[in-house]
């Protein structure tokens, strides 16, 4: 089976393209052993592109993590697949539809250095509403926002929402070291308000235009990067009316922007970059 290995802030992904993946069911299985860091090729998810039935370019997308479990998206995920397309010549589209299962969602190379890319993605319209998230206490909520959510014996005020997955998030003055993030982030993922688990958010807020996050991943443990996971977290920065609509997300690598204009979709603007790519 052939893969490519990519990057987006250090968030990892293998490739496989139209035609080179396996005829098989169990999918889930296949991206537990190929992910796996050890005896695998180790990655964060998978990533399996459908033939393109185009014109113009619309590519199915799915995505399995680590755990074998299926992710409806993924916004780094998306960037480094169209790096890939671009880069191999699949063809080398500006632009790319893909349809996934959170919907289809358009990305555009921005630029392009050698590996290195600069992609926008589009995220579409974040969902606010508990029954869209889905979080569920028992009560109907319009929007979920710093709800005290008891976590062990501590309350904490979250604030979710979906871009296409659920996602839950959590502020500080100063962002929590990592034992502390892994216990949050592994009590709030499998919490029973979250009945499809969710991904959750540490969130600074550095000034009108900037943000700094964490990141725990449904389905991973901790990442150095989430696309859908900044554009939740911008989100939720905006609805708390901490920031403006337009932010710099600072990761543990580096930066992305994302916009979401009143009334309007979320989008973001990232790099992605093409590793290598293999046999398996």
């Amino acid at each position: 089976m052939r893969f490519a290995k990519l990057h987006a802030l250090g968030n990892d992904f293998l490739i496989v393209g139209p035609g080179a993946g396996p005829d098989i069911g169990a999918l889930g299985d296949l991206a537990r052993r190929i992910c796996e860091r050890h005896t695998g090729v180790g990655a964060d998810g998978l990533i399996l592109l459908g033939p393109d039935p185009g014109p113009p370019p619309v590519v199915p997308f799915r995505i399995f993590n680590v755990d074998g479990s299926e992710a409806e998206i993924s916004g780094n995920g998306l960037r480094c697949a169209a790096a890939w397309l671009a880069w191999s010549g699949r063809p080398a589209p500006v632009e790319v539809l893909f349809r996934t299962a959170a919907g289809d969602r358009p990305c555009r190379i921005i630029s392009a250095r050698g590996p290195s890319f600069e992609v926008r993605a589009g995220l579409g319209a974040p969902l606010l509403a508990s029954k869209d998230i889905p979080f569920d206490d028992g009560r109907v909520h319009d929007r979920v926002v710093d709800y005290p959510l008891q976590i062990g014996r501590a309350v904490h005020p979250v604030t979710s929402v979906s871009v296409g997955n659920p996602h839950c998030s959590l502020f500080f003055e100063e962002l929590p070291g990592r034992g502390e993030r892994h216990q949050l982030g592994s009590g709030i993922e499998t919490h029973p308000f979250f009945p499809r688990r969710t991904n959750v958010e540490f969130i600074r807020v550095v000034g009108r235009d900037e943000i700094e996050v964490r990141f725990w991943e449904r389905g991973v443990g901790e990442t150095l990067a989430s696309g859908t996971g900044s554009a939740a977290a911008a989100a939720a920065s905006m609805l708390k009316g901490l920031t403006d609509r337009k932010v710099r997300v600072r990761t543990a690598l580096g930066e992305l922007t994302v916009e979401w204009p009143e009334g309007g979709a979320v989008s973001q603007t990232g790099p992605a970059e093409f590793i290598f790519e293999g046999d398996y």
